[in-house]
């Protein structure tokens, strides 16, 4: 078996799982859609509304169909010792989990691009000034949010609570880069969440900037190596106390 075929297996897991599919795709589409179209026929100044909320939703994108995603799969796969038998075939850690860690970075990416489009059609969004700094940095975002998922995992005491442990990553992605509306958030708290890797990358498509932003997500990706190196577990836990 090859690091290709780990990443088609789980390509191939994944779209065969509704729920998942549902959760992942549906959902943040939707949302990523439908809440751009609907402040372009409900604000005074539509397209831009419709603008500023399409690009904070980038940032619920990448927490849901990339971080969310792999946490919830991996930790699903690992308690069905699916990773563990991986492990007994000719591949390496770093094929196995960059196999997965591909797949969902690529279908973030193709779900990003999806919406694009789509906001475009309905409410009128322009497309990328930039294409290229744009595809930059959805691209890396989307890799790292789908490394740090993997990373998370760790923190996720058995697979049926993953969707419990990942859901604030979410809500706090969504608050930060404006996805949600404008909510008032102490001052001092502000530059925390700048450096998140969701809102650094909403923050690059609304300025332009990629400088700033590219070096947030190279400190996050070498923290999710890091993390994946100390702590990321092949196998169940044996036994918990309080679970």
């Amino acid at each position: 078996m090859s690091m290709a075929a780990t990443y088609r297996l789980g390509a191939r897991l994944f779209w065969r799982d509704k729920s998942m599919v549902f959760a992942s795709v549906v959902t943040p589409v939707g949302l990523a859609v439908g809440m751009p179209a609907l402040m372009r026929n409900v604000t005074s100044d539509g397209v831009a509304s419709a603008t500023h909320i399409f690009q904070g939703t980038l940032a619920l994108l990448l927490a849901i169909t990339a971080f969310m995603n792999v946490a919830v799969a991996l930790a699903a796969r690992r308690d069905q010792l699916v990773l563990k038998r991986l492990r007994t075939t000719r591949l390496t850690d770093a094929q196995i989990l960059t196999g997965q860690i591909a797949g969902t970075a690529t279908q973030t990416v193709a779900v990003i691009v999806l919406c694009t489009l789509a906001v475009h059609l309905l409410a009128d969004v322009p497309l990328p000034a930039n294409p290229l700094a744009f595809a930059t940095v959805t691209i890396a975002g989307s890799a790292v949010s789908s490394l740090l998922g993997a990373a998370y995992t760790a923190a996720i005491p058995r697979a049926e609570l993953a969707a419990a442990f990942t859901t604030p990553v979410f809500l706090v992605a969504g608050v930060s880069a404006g996805a949600m509306g404008s909510i008032p958030l102490p001052s001092w708290l502000r530059p925390a969440l700048d450096l998140l890797p969701t809102t650094a990358v909403v923050n690059a498509v609304r300025t332009g900037d990629l400088v700033v932003p590219l070096l947030i997500l190279a400190g996050w990706t070498l923290a999710g190596l890091a993390a994946i190196r100390l702590w990321f577990r092949w196998e169940p836990r044996r036994s918990s106390s309080w679970l």
